[in-house]
Parts: structure tokens; sequence; C-alpha cells
């Protein structure tokens, strides 16, 4: 059995990546790599990521579009800019708040 690993960011945290100009928004989170292998693969071998850390889901943009990204730990970095995301689906799970901070939507009872 392996040891158990805990995640360095959390949902609502904004985050950049280490190697590619984009920032997100993490909305969630896996404990371990769950995505397919040949998604996996098709990154090159000399920057493929390990697959026993977190891996994250963000609200994630660049400088030309938006979009979802799944991206491993050792990749992230805390993104300290305090600039607002513009990602079209960050208001239906998240509010926006001062200094660039989000926190989750409260979810109504039935």
């Amino acid at each position: 059995m392996g040891s158990i690993r805990h995640a360095k960011f959390a949902i609502g945290q904004v985050v950049r990546h280490r190697i590619y100009p984009f920032r997100g928004l993490i909305f969630d989170i896996d404990p371990e790599f769950a995505n397919t292998e040949e998604w996996w693969l098709s990154i090159a071998e000399d920057v493929r990521p390990r697959k026993d850390q977190p891996y994250y889901h963000l609200y994630a943009e660049n400088n030309e579009s938006t979009y979802l990204a799944y991206v491993s730990e050792q990749n992230l970095l805390l993104d300290e800019t305090s600039r607002p995301l513009r990602h079209p689906d960050i208001s239906d799970r998240f509010v926006s708040e001062a200094g660039g901070t989000y926190r989750l939507r409260p979810r109504s009872a039935n």
C-alpha cells in the first residue's frame, strides 16, 4: 500500500502552470492520476509528469482562450497576481471576491 499524498493546493485557489503560459482556478482534485493512458502518453516523454501525485481540474485560460485543463501538482505554482479570471464557467460554481480570490457558491437545499 502506498503512502497517502495530501494535495498542496485547494479548490478555489488560482494557480499557474510552471512551464506553459496559462493560469486557472482549481475546481476539483484527484488524489492521483485519473485520466486515460492515451492522454498521459500524448505528453512528450521528457516533460511527462508522474502519476503518483495529485492532479487538478482547472478552469484555465491563456491570452487567447478559456478551456478545461488537467494538471499534475508538480507543474503548478500559486498565482499571486490577484488578477481576476475570465473563464465563463467560473460563476456557475464560484463567487469572485476582492483580491482575485474565489469561494464556492453556496448550494441550496431542496
